[in-house]
């Protein structure tokens, strides 16, 4: 677990991290679909989201869907991600 650290201007690859009360600063911020990371009193500003591999390959098959009609599925994704915990 990485705790109380603050980047600045870095790429930092997140797959299978823990971040605590750290601090992300105009960063780009990769994930490339492996285990999810964890963020837990964490702050994010003005950061790049990069997704890559896997995580690019599953939001290409999303927009195919998408575009094939099945708007419905998509949504409900979408849906299930922003839920209240």
């Amino acid at each position: 677990m990485t705790q109380d650290a603050i980047y600045n201007h870095e790429t930092v690859a997140l797959d299978g991290e823990h971040f605590s009360s750290c601090e992300f600063r105009d960063c780009r911020l990769v994930y490339t679909g492996g285990e999810p990371p964890v963020f837990e009193n964490c702050r994010i500003d003005d950061c790049e989201w990069k997704f890559e591999a896997a995580a690019e390959r599953t939001l290409a098959f999303l927009k195919v869907v998408w575009l094939a009609g099945g708007k419905a599925p998509v949504q409900g994704a979408i849906k299930e991600i922003t839920a209240a915990r």
